[in-house]
């Protein structure tokens, strides 16, 4: 299976955006696809996940209310659609899919083998 990201880009505080991660290779609803997220200097953490199955999802405090992710099973894409964007949501955002995550481990990257590239999200103020 491969992924690729993207839907970066440059915005306002208080604005939207949608990353898109695509999946190929397999069908979407036999893994777990999240997001994480990396400020330069700092460990790549936690954004959000929707588990095999698309009904669970989870999110990170600081994004909770914000952020939604959800998939479209007929494009094998799964989207997080990020509102009322924040300077502090500045980094660089990825997608990572496994399809043996569990719930007690889904907010850790090592729970994931397989990433897209990355794409950049700038927030100004």
């Amino acid at each position: 299976v491969q992924l690729q990201a993207s839907g970066g880009g440059l915005v306002q505080a208080g604005d939207s955006l949608i990353l898109s991660c695509e999946v190929s290779g397999r069908t979407l609803s036999g893994y777990t696809v999240a997001w994480f997220r990396q400020v330069l200097g700092k460990e790549r953490e936690f954004v959000a996940s929707l588990f095999r199955g698309g009904v669970n999802t989870f999110y990170a405090d600081p994004v909770k209310g914000r952020f939604t992710i959800a998939r479209e099973n007929a494009k094998n894409t799964v989207y997080l659609r990020m509102n009322s964007l924040k300077p502090d949501d500045t980094a660089v955002y990825y997608c990572a899919a496994s399809a043996r995550v569990i719930l007690s481990s889904h907010r850790s990257q090592l729970a994931y083998d397989v990433w897209g590239q990355e794409t950049l999200v700038t927030v100004s103020s």
